[in-house]
């Protein structure tokens, strides 16, 4: 009896023992299916997606091909070979969208899908031959609907963010208000039930938000998603760019694109076709092409992205350049109001390069500058100069500063590319281009001075020539 009675305890509590196990694996599926705080990091990898989409529109594809690359200050400094600047373009979008992939790769080693879990080899795949076994490439009204249920998502789950954060507000003013000691318990009891009434109905918002949001979705759902829109996008870009299998790097974009171009799968269910091919090529691009191929799609566009060491970008020089243009800029707008601290200063920001060249051009150049009509003529030019040069230097602080360490979690505000920027203008050039600037800008800052000395003078003999007059 006794020994019945052992066995029954054993029986119970191993039972019992398998029960707290068999909660405990499925709280902590429940708890790893399910995304939770990660919303908000997967909120921001869905507004790249989704900025990343609307910059392969036909409006922005046809603005690039039509204006973007036809800057004049481009064209003058960076490159007119228009092949080259759509392969720039196409580099720069295909990085971008291999920095997302890297993010939803991680999430992927989350998910339960074994496709999911494989994500990063069948991106690759994709890219480099189109091959979609799992056939997670989009049509465009399916992409459509996909992108409008993101930017939903993305919405309500900024939304979540804010109301978390009041409702954090409101609990601090709470236990504020508890550890107070008023002397009027009323007026504290009035507070505290107001409070807690205002916190009642924030924490209702954040349960509703939570369920429509991010929040409440699992990892193999949002996942899903990113990965078809990912693959979607790739598509998407061999399209508009007009490239084909074995051929990495864009020749031309295509004529016309309408607003029904997308990719529609081919007989075989397991590859893509795309509809835009390529262009003809001689046999010594094709022979290159082949070589960049054996990099990998991705691959090739990095090394295209390279700066030549003959660019600002290759000597590392192009932000600072950026922000000596503007300075410059403001100076001519605004000469009469350049001090000689001022001058020195943006002397001091020359490099050696730049200041050799300033030496060589200044040499033999006189020391009057009274010359209104030569003044005009200066400055004429130097308005022509920043009206090409100027945008390339804004440019590259913006694409710098969206960039940046503090918004790299941030969506771009603008379109900005690197063809737009400084960052693969020609070194020669541009400080040839600037070293002009500074002539012009010492020949109009003196003779504001001069002019300004000439007229404070007049000024004085005309006070000395009333003074004597009154004495007289």
């Amino acid at each position: 009896m006794a020994l019945e009675t052992w066995l029954i305890k054993v029986k119970t509590t191993i039972s019992n023992g398998l029960d707290v196990v068999r909660t405990t694996t499925t709280n902590n599926k429940a708890k790893k299916s399910n995304i939770g705080v990660l919303a908000f990091e997967i909120s921001g990898i869905m507004s790249k997606l989704l900025h990343l989409w609307q910059s392969l529109s036909d409006k922005n594809i046809v603005h690039l091909r039509h204006e973007s690359i036809y800057l004049e200050g481009v064209r003058k400094i960076v490159s007119n070979d228009e092949a080259f600047l759509l392969g720039l373009a196409c580099a720069e979008i295909s990085e971008n969208l291999r920095l997302v992939a890297k993010s939803v790769s991680r999430l992927g080693e989350r998910c339960d899908d074994s496709g999911l879990q494989s994500f990063d080899r069948l991106f690759e795949e994709f890219a480099n031959s189109g091959h979609d076994p799992h056939c997670w490439v989009l049509g465009r009204k399916e992409m459509e609907a996909k992108q409008k249920k993101m930017d939903r998502y993305v919405t309500l789950t900024a939304t979540l963010y804010r109301e978390i954060d009041e409702l954090s507000e409101i609990e601090h003013s709470l236990r504020k208000l508890l550890q107070r000691s008023d002397h009027d318990l009323l007026i504290k009891e009035k507070k505290i039930v107001n409070l807690k009434q205002k916190l009642f109905l924030q924490r209702q918002d954040v349960k509703h938000l939570k369920a429509t949001s991010l929040w409440c979705r699992s990892f193999d759902t949002v996942t899903l998603l990113l990965a078809r829109s990912l693959f979607t996008i790739v598509a998407r870009i061999k399209l508009v760019f007009g490239i084909g299998q074995g051929y990495p790097y864009p020749a031309s974009l295509p004529r016309s694109i309408s607003l029904s171009a997308t990719v529609y799968p081919s007989e075989n269910s397991t590859s893509c076709e795309f509809i835009s091919g390529p262009l003809k090529k001689s046999k010594h691009d094709e022979k290159k092409d082949l070589t960049d191929l054996s990099l990998g799609f991705f691959e090739s566009n990095l090394k295209l992205l390279k700066p030549p060491p003959t660019t600002l970008g290759g000597v590392a020089f192009a932000q600072h350049y950026a922000n000596l243009i503007i300075v410059i800029e403001k100076m001519i707008k605004s000469p009469q109001l350049v001090g000689v601290d001022a001058r020195d200063d943006l002397y001091a920001m020359l490099p050696t390069s730049l200041r050799l060249s300033l030496r060589a051009r200044l040499r033999g150049v006189g020391f009057s500058a009274s010359d209104p009509v030569l003044a005009k003529e200066w400055m004429d030019a130097l308005e022509g100069i920043l009206d090409w040069l100027s945008p390339l230097a804004h440019n590259m602080i913006k694409w710098q500063g969206e960039r940046s360490f503090e918004q790299q979690n941030l969506t771009p505000k603008t379109n900005v590319l690197l063809l737009q920027t400084l960052y693969f203008a020609n070194q020669a050039k541009t400080e040839a281009a600037i070293s002009e600037l500074l002539v012009g800008l010492n020949y109009i800052w003196r003779f504001e001075r001069e002019m300004n000395a000439k007229a404070l003078l007049e000024f004085s003999n005309f006070n000395g020539f009333l003074n004597l007059h009154k004495s007289g």
